[in-house]
């Protein structure tokens, strides 16, 4: 599971706790503070969770780092993540700082709850729907606005996208993964999700295959469409086997949520996403939720059929996101055949 859940002695209650951290993957340390916090938090929210009672950070200083550039970057770091946990109704109370050879951030989050107050992730049944709340191709993007400056890399992708499309790809990438899944863990409650999971460092088609492996029925996701920030997946395809992005094998982080709904309820709890969908980088068509894939009976794996639909979500701000703002069509149906 996402998280641990461990029985307390008293009064029925729960005590909910993960951690997480990782590398720095953006140039804004800032933002950079936003994400970790939002990844952590994440695991939570993936059950269910609307609310964390604490945070602690987890913070390493590298030591390659001279005193000023420390004085500069590392409190900025801070800062984002005291501003992301705020804005997830918590705080930052503790945590541990060390010298370390490379910089590293995460930290622990924790709640006490009642039984209803979080969803286990194994009730998914034959007829449910699959939906992901944040767009595919992190990892492409930050990857891509590196090869910006490395002209061997950039060679091999330049004929399928614009250096402004790489830029604008980056920014949406860097605002969804400091975006919190909040309001989808909100709307788990409403729309009586069965199960869910975190879209991380395995990849979708990796965090669905353990999703599936979970289920208390005998029961098989199948995805079809795949939500990608645009130009992300012919990015991928132009560099071989290197992110497999369309394969679900592609590393994301502070992903969507990947959520089984019945299928009455799936097109809007996506309505109620799209109308909810804002964060650090402000309210846009990237904002929102796709259905994705159906659950059927079978062995407890998930697969993506052989030619996945791509739906391509333009970067919010985006001359393509404005134009979608204007027409405001609904979230795609799933592609069922």
């Amino acid at each position: 599971m996402d998280c641990c859940v461990i029985p307390l002695r008293h009064g029925g209650l729960s005590l909910v706790q993960t951690t997480d951290f990782f590398y720095p993957l953006v140039d804004d340390p800032y933002m950079m503070g936003r994400i970790a916090c939002a990844n952590v938090l994440s695991d939570l929210y993936a059950m269910g969770i609307t609310e964390c009672d604490n945070m602690l950070m987890l913070l390493s200083v590298s030591q390659k780092m001279n005193e000023k550039d420390r004085e500069r970057v590392m409190p900025l770091i801070i800062q984002g993540f005291r501003d992301a946990a705020e804005e997830g109704g918590t705080s930052v109370t503790g945590g541990q700082t060390v010298i370390n050879p490379w910089i590293i951030v995460g930290g622990v989050a924790s709640v006490v709850c009642k039984p209803n107050d979080f969803i286990m992730p194994d009730g998914a049944v034959p007829g449910d729907v699959l939906v992901l709340t944040k767009p595919l191709g992190t990892q492409v993007a930050v990857n891509a606005h590196q090869w910006l400056d490395q002209s061997e890399r950039w060679n091999k992708i330049k004929l399928v996208v614009t250096k402004e499309e790489v830029k604008e790809a980056y920014q949406e990438a860097m605002f969804s993964m400091a975006t919190l899944n909040r309001t989808a863990a909100g709307l788990m409650h409403k729309f009586q999700a069965h199960a869910a999971t975190d879209v991380t460092g395995f990849g979708l088609l990796g965090h669905a295959n353990n999703l599936a492996a979970q289920q208390q029925n005998e029961v098989a996701f199948v995805i079809h469409n795949l939500p990608i920030i645009a130009k992300m997946a012919a990015i991928s395809k132009a560099c071989g086997n290197i992110f497999n992005l369309v394969q679900g094998t592609s590393a994301e982080t502070s992903g969507g949520l990947l959520v089984c709904l019945p299928r009455e309820q799936a097109a809007r709890f996506c309505a109620e996403m799209k109308n909810h969908s804002s964060g650090p980088g402000g309210p846009g068509p990237a904002g929102g939720a796709w259905i994705i894939g159906i659950v059927e009976k079978g062995d407890r794996r998930a697969r993506i059929i052989d030619k996945p639909r791509i739906i391509e979500v333009p970067p919010r701000g985006s001359q393509a996101a404005n134009q979608d703002s204007i027409s405001s069509s609904p979230a795609p149906s799933p592609n069922l055949s």
